[in-house]
Formats: structure tokens, C-alpha cells, sequence
């Protein structure tokens, strides 16, 4: 949107095109799509209740394009991201890894999240995370379909719609990074 000029771009994933809309206050809503809520779209190895999986802390499995492990728990503040992270991303359960998301309800409509994410590790944010986090707690009777997350690296606001997930929050740059020829040329 900043080199086009425009107020809206659509981004094209493996999952389909997510379309992204800048608002008044600079912030940008990107419609994520619609959860997975089938074992086989998440995926798991096997069909289980995804609201309850068979691992210890009873987390909920959403997909997201991508596999999310959700855990509801008393305190984010206290739990031991990374040993517990590292220990679910790998679980059997989920076979191709998982990111892992540690929320605590904090109202009807506000939840504390700290991730772990498949092959990086606790990262300050993760937004298809805050979709998952934000299915699960709706899913459970937490929360309503709408819900501000507090992440380490910020503010989300995420809105389930009948069209798909809206998720705003503000843009930042933060690296560049640059694709050998041979990279693009092996995952074309």
C-alpha cells in the first residue's frame, strides 16, 4: 500500500488471496479467512475433539492455514513458553509441527497472549496465532467473536465474521529480506 499508493492490496498465500484494507487511524485489517475446524484441515494425525485434545493442559486445535495448539491458562505471564513451546511444536499429535499459543482471559473481550512458533521459537507476535487464539476462547464460552489480544509485541483486535477473520492492528517494517535466484527457481 505505501509504494502503490492505494488503501487496499490483496495478499496471495498457499491458503488464497487474504485482502488487507488500511484504515483512517494507519492501522490495517487483513481478512485472514475462515478457521479449519476439521482434524484433517488443521491437521492433526487423527481425529480427535479439538476443543479438548488428548494433551496435557486440554488445549484446542484451530487451523489457520497453518496449525495452532491453543492453551487456556490462569496467568500468560507464568508459563514456561518456551520449554512447554518447544515440547507441543514437536508433539505426534501434529504432524507438520505446531505453533503454540498461551492466552489468559482477561474479559469478555480481552485476552493475554505469549507464542511459540513452529522453527522460530517465542516470537513478539503472531497474527494467524491471534486468529486461533481468539476461535478457541469464542469456542470454549470465553469470549465473544470479537476480542482485543495484548501480545508482547502489541495490540490486535481480531473480529470473527460470517465473510472470514478480520485481524487489525499497526504495521511495522521490520527487515528486508532478498530471494536467490536458485531459492525462487527450487520453490517454483
Amino acid at each position: 500500500m505505501r509504494d502503490t499508493g492505494e488503501d487496499s492490496v490483496a495478499l496471495r498465500t498457499s491458503r488464497g488471496e487474504l485482502r488487507a484494507l488500511r484504515r483512517a487511524d494507519g492501522q490495517v485489517n487483513v481478512n485472514m479467512g475462515t478457521p479449519q475446524l476439521d482434524w484433517r484441515d488443521v491437521p492433526l494425525a487423527r481425529d480427535v475433539d479439538l476443543l479438548h485434545l488428548p494433551l496435557d493442559g486440554d488445549p484446542v486445535a484451530v487451523g489457520m492455514g497453518n496449525p495452532h495448539c491453543v492453551f487456556i491458562v490462569a496467568d500468560a505471564e507464568a508459563v514456561d513458553v518456551a520449554g512447554l513451546g518447544r515440547k507441543v511444536e514437536h508433539d505426534p499429535l501434529y504432524p507438520q509441527r505446531t505453533n503454540v499459543e498461551f492466552i489468559s482471559v482477561c474479559g469478555p473481550d480481552r485476552l493475554r497472549m505469549r507464542v511459540w512458533e513452529r522453527g522460530t521459537g517465542i516470537t513478539l507476535a503472531c497474527g494467524s496465532g491471534a486468529c486461533a487464539a481468539a476461535v478457541a476462547a469464542n469456542l470454549r464460552g470465553l469470549t465473544g467473536r470479537r476480542v482485543t489480544l495484548q501480545l508482547d509485541g502489541g495490540v490486535l483486535e481480531v473480529d470473527w465474521r460470517e465473510d472470514g477473520i478480520w485481524m487489525a492492528g499497526p504495521v511495522e517494517h521490520v527487515f528486508d529480506g532478498w530471494l536467490t535466484p536458485a531459492f525462487v527457481a527450487a520453490h517454483q
